[in-house]
């Protein structure tokens, strides 16, 4: 029942999240109790982040209801192209600060990030754990959706992807303590040449009930967008590959079924 009313509260276009409260009625025992970590504040916040992202501004350094898990690397040496994807992170999210790599070019006044980071081949959040193509145990668990907003429209669309892995960076800021970022590094599908297609399966109550879209099975190039923090991770979803063919041609697609979000309140 609490997942179920969750579930509603996730899918409508409304930010009102007072229904919250009345699920946060009972602990909960048992083995559920040891990832049971919600409360309806929280709850209540960390929607906000995943869901409307025009209004929720986060670095990533925000707290989240989860962990980090292994298995893990720690101080891990990045390549020069991963730095540079990271200049160009923190330089979009704190716009008032200049970022750039050790030895690299940038304003005087500019902030050295560091080389190094933690990876990790899973994270949970919540009661719910998303796995990594850094893990090969928990690799079905690492097929993601989050949303963007597009530069052409200022429209909100979500895209799936894959977890490369999750990562702790720290970066110092002048003038404050050293923030540790919670972040994943996805590399996201490609729409379908025909934008993403979408096939709607009806019901006596809702006609337009999207269950499945087509999407191509390759890959962006890699870029600022494959990071992004774990707050944004909207739900996993089931990828299955699906062939469309005609007397002349055949093409595969990728079938990305959504899976509802599992929460546990207390």
């Amino acid at each position: 029942m609490n997942d179920n009313q969750i579930s509603s509260i996730i899918n409508s276009n409304s930010v009102n999240t007072k229904g919250l409260d009345i699920l946060d009625t009972r602990p909960s025992v048992g083995s559920i109790s040891e990832t049971d970590e919600f409360t309806s504040d929280e709850m209540a916040r960390y929607l906000l982040y995943s869901q409307n992202i025009n209004e929720s501004l986060i670095s990533g350094y925000e707290a989240f209801p989860g962990e980090m898990m292994r298995p893990s690397s720690e101080n891990i040496l990045m390549s020069s192209e991963m730095l540079d994807l990271m200049v160009d992170y923190y330089n979009a999210t704190y716009p008032t600060y200049n970022f750039r790599k050790p030895f690299g070019e940038g304003p005087e006044n500019s902030i050295i990030i560091s080389v190094r980071m933690s990876q990790f081949g899973r994270c949970r959040i919540g009661s719910e754990i998303f796995g990594s193509k850094m893990s090969s145990r928990h690799i079905k668990s690492s097929f993601v959706t989050a949303k963007f907003i597009t530069d052409d429209d200022n429209n909100v669309e979500s895209y799936p992807g894959q977890v490369q892995y999750f990562f702790k960076y720290t970066i110092n800021l002048p003038d404050h303590e050293p923030f540790e970022h919670f972040l994943a590094f996805i590399r996201w599908y490609q729409p379908a040449s025909l934008e993403s297609i979408r096939y709607h399966f009806s019901s006596d109550n809702d006609y337009n009930t999207c269950n499945v879209e087509l999407w191509n099975n390759e890959f962006y190039q890699e870029s600022r967008d494959c990071i992004i923090p774990v707050h944004h991770i909207l739900s996993r979803f089931i990828p299955v590959n699906y062939r469309i063919s005609d007397q002349r041609n055949a093409r595969e697609y990728l079938a990305v079924n959504q899976i509802n979000r599992k929460y546990h309140i207390r």
